[in-house]
């Protein structure tokens, strides 16, 4: 596209790329990859996104090279002649967050990020060896002083450093196209216009201008998918103004857009027994057709809901558990992750890697969240993420151990 006017990519050969680093040294790369996304094949545009993922965001990391690749990756998404613009607002979300099931139900505090990176650049290095140090001599049993050996033996305070100003500075690189990424919501596209409203929710910062910006997407007229992605956002974005089209929604006839309201109410510390009967139904039975509609947690609505309930102080509606633990039990594979988290999290507290007590001496919710857990089926029990999360808690990962301690046999 280079030879048209309005050049999205106009700029790029001036940038040192082979001074930049990727997840797999110089960003060399990165200029044929960012053209090959306008090009007319769709092999070379599926190949292109497949190996940006790749190096300027590996498996959730984001490098040096990825900040200054994001302006022209906006600049591709605003521009009508590309195609696929949808994925490229996606990746640009990426970008910003890593993996978006960090920030869940209650969005990013970024307030907290910068407090933190600000911490890591203060910190004195003989103290935090120590802090380490520490940390390892801390170890409840065996196992968890040699994995916390190991850590200590490959932690590099630079190179942790170097990693956390990466991805702060990837995230204030999409969020200096929060402009477009605004202009986008009025996109003929639903598809651009769902991605966009997704992806503007990560940005509290940018708030005020973005929640008047989501006010019409709003409305029963506009496509479904998209409205169930700005509602979230609004949410997200606590955008108490737009309460009563939050309202609206949830006693409205379509039962994604009710889900989404009831998500964002509950984000907005909006608990009425109408917003957890939706939230209660959802955890066990989410509206059919959702996952292709909502893109947060990938679409998993019914780990959306539950998380949200996790978030509900348990004591002022006593139960919630009862419908978390429903909504386990109707959930498998990696599905279940967020929900068996959510589970854990509400009955146990944070994790702590230190062996639970006896079962009988567990209280009454947390005998049962222990038993729904050892009911899962082998295939949730077969993925090694879900044995590392009952670690975490102090409960035996391998199943026929879970089901003894909770005395199933």
């Amino acid at each position: 596209m280079s030879d048209r006017k309005g050049d999205p990519l106009a700029g790029l050969d001036d940038v040192d790329w082979a001074s930049l680093q990727h997840a797999y040294g110089p960003a060399e790369d990165v200029p044929d990859l960012l053209r090959a996304l306008a090009s007319e094949s769709a092999s070379e545009r599926d190949k292109a996104m497949h190996e940006l993922y790749g190096n300027i965001f590996h498996q959730g990391s984001r490098y040096e090279a990825t900040a200054h690749a994001v302006p022209f990756l906006a600049a591709l998404a605003a521009d009508p002649r590309v195609q696929d613009r949808a994925d490229i607002v996606r990746l640009l979300s990426a970008i910003a967050i890593g993996y978006d099931e960090a920030y869940l139900p209650n969005g990013v505090d970024i307030t907290g990020w910068r407090e933190g990176i600000e911490r890591m650049r203060t910190a004195d290095p003989d103290e935090e060896s120590r802090r380490m140090e520490q940390w390892v001599a801390e170890a409840t049993d065996e196992g968890e002083r040699r994995v916390r050996e190991m850590r200590l033996a490959v932690y590099d305070p630079d190179q942790s450093m170097r990693h956390a100003e990466a991805e702060l500075g990837a995230y204030d690189a999409v969020r200096a196209t929060v402009p477009t990424l605004r202009g986008l919501l009025g996109d003929p596209a639903p598809e651009i216009q769902a991605a966009a409203a997704y992806t503007l929710g990560w940005f509290p910062e940018e708030a005020a201008g973005t929640l008047p910006a989501l006010r019409p997407l709003l409305t029963p007229e506009v496509v479904p998918g998209v409205a169930a992605n700005a509602i979230i956002s609004a949410g997200l974005l606590a955008g108490h103004d737009l309460l009563p089209q939050l309202r609206a929604f949830l006693t409205g006839e379509d039962a994604l857009l009710c889900c989404t309201a009831a998500i964002a109410m509950a984000r907005l510390e909006i608990t009425a027994p109408e917003v957890l009967d939706v939230l209660e139904e959802a955890a066990a039975q989410p509206p059919e057709g959702s996952a292709p509609e909502i893109h947060h947690l990938y679409g998993n609505v019914r780990g959306y809901a539950t998380i949200t309930l996790a978030a509900i102080e348990e004591r002022a509606h006593p139960r919630i558990l009862g419908a978390m633990l429903k909504g386990l039990t109707l959930s498998s594979g990696p599905d279940a992750f967020p929900t068996a988290e959510a589970v854990l999290q509400h009955v146990f507290g944070k994790p702590g890697s230190a062996p639970l007590p006896p079962y009988e001496d567990l209280t009454e919710p947390q005998q049962r969240a222990v038993r729904t857990l050892a009911e899962m089926g082998n295939d949730t029990w077969r993925w090694g993420n879900f044995q590392l999360m009952l670690s975490a808690w102090g409960l035996p990962s391998q199943r026929a151990e879970c089901r003894a301690y909770a005395g199933l046999g």
